[in-house]
């Protein structure tokens, strides 16, 4: 297959573009195959270079060697408060607030029960963004059974309206995980706190691509994948953020042993453990969880900030090239312009997306389809360049000329 002509201008400039860019060489941090353009790094991370070897270690020594040792000797027993103070400058929280372990949809539970209970008696509603990814919705509806509270589905930008005396706890995404449109954290935080709710904000499409400050804009809980822009890995361990403020009242529907103040008295009364801690549930998956801290060394010396800009840039660059290699009528992006609504991702809405994307694939340019329409493409700073923008770019005009 014959690769697509490049407009000069075009090319020229993505090539100016990553001689200059200062997060370029962060790419050498990551196993890539060649002749990829990865842009599904919003569903994926990319594999850190160091994962491998370090978890060759945990299974060979840690656990091979070392045996029952390793929860001591090797730190396994600390592992989810260690991981989580290293993600928790990645979205703005200090330290001794952010916990590693379960799932997303399993931290998501424990979030909004406990938000339900912090927001105490007399409030019945829990505001849940319209068009949250499915499971958050789920476990919103379910988490409002067990604790007497009506979900009502509601657009963000609704939310301010929305609120009222009556509302107990307010459920949204920082990004929404179609459209790429970011939400304005800042300002639904403050109008939900001056309404007497509790916030509850869904990370997993912002965290690691932009600056998200739990801490600044006074969140009150936060969760969040790792496997997406903090390159974890498949399944590996999501996180919960529990506000300093809040620890000593956050009451887990989910007691386990692991949560416990005193773990190995086996006592049959449940004590939650200081601090961030008692949200942990039971034994961690320890061979994720040191998969993920070793993908984490890709972030060494990283400004979120300067991770910001580039995903702009890049996402900027990209849009301009598809308006010159595809043409007029065939896409659309759904996707804001403008950068303070745009999170690190770019959304297409065109006819036949699945077999587009399909056709892009097979020739290298790697993005996924959310139906019915949209082509999606995720931007990773970490490891994607411009001449990866223009390349994908001119893929898709090759596809539909």
């Amino acid at each position: 297959m014959s690769e697509p002509t490049a407009i000069p201008a075009l090319a020229a400039r993505a090539a100016a573009l990553d001689a200059a860019d200062e997060l370029g060489k962060l790419r050498e941090r990551f196993t890539l195959p060649d002749g990829v353009v990865y842009l599904d790094g919003n569903s994926l991370g990319a594999l850190p270079a160091g994962v491998a070897a370090a978890t060759a270690d945990v299974v060979a020594r840690q656990w091979g060697e070392l045996l029952i040792r390793s929860w001591d000797e090797s730190r396994w027993w600390t592992a989810p408060e260690r991981i989580g103070d290293r993600i928790a400058p990645l979205v703005g929280a200090a330290p001794g607030q952010v916990v590693v372990g379960d799932s997303t949809s399993v931290n998501l539970f424990k979030a909004l029960v406990g938000a339900a209970r912090l927001a105490g008696p007399g409030r019945t509603r829990l505001l849940v963004d319209a068009a949250t990814f499915p499971t958050d919705g789920y476990i919103a509806q379910s988490a409002a059974r067990m604790t007497g509270l009506t979900a009502v589905p509601v657009d963000p930008a609704d939310v301010p309206a929305a609120l009222g005396p009556d509302t107990a706890v307010v459920l949204l995404n920082q990004v929404d995980y179609r459209t790429g449109r970011l939400h304005d954290l800042p300002g639904l935080t403050a109008a939900a706190r001056a309404a007497g709710a509790v916030v509850v904000w869904d990370l997993c499409h912002s965290a690691g691509a932009l600056p998200v400050g739990l801490d600044a804009h006074a969140v009150d809980l936060a969760v969040g994948c790792t496997y997406k822009y903090l390159n974890g890995g498949p399944g590996s361990p999501a996180y919960l953020y529990i506000a300093e403020r809040h620890q000593a009242a956050f009451d887990s529907p989910l007691p386990g042993w692991n949560g416990h103040a005193d773990p190995f008295a086996m006592t049959p009364d449940y004590r939650p453990a200081e601090g961030a801690a008692r949200g942990r549930v039971g034994t961690p998956d320890i061979l994720s969880m040191l998969a993920l801290e070793a993908a984490l060394d890709a972030w060494d010396g990283v400004r979120i900030e300067d991770v910001r800009a580039k995903s702009l840039a890049l996402t900027d660059f990209f849009l301009e090239c598809v308006a010159a290699y595809v043409p007029q009528g065939l896409v659309e992006s759904v996707t804001p312009a403008g950068h303070d609504q745009r999170g690190s991702q770019v959304s297409l809405r065109t006819e036949n997306a699945r077999e587009v994307m399909g056709e892009l694939i097979s020739r290298g340019v790697i993005g996924d389809f959310r139906a019915p329409d949209v082509l999606r493409f995720g931007f990773t700073p970490l490891y994607v360049g411009f001449a990866d923008a223009e390349r994908a770019a001119r893929t898709l005009g090759h596809i539909f000329g």
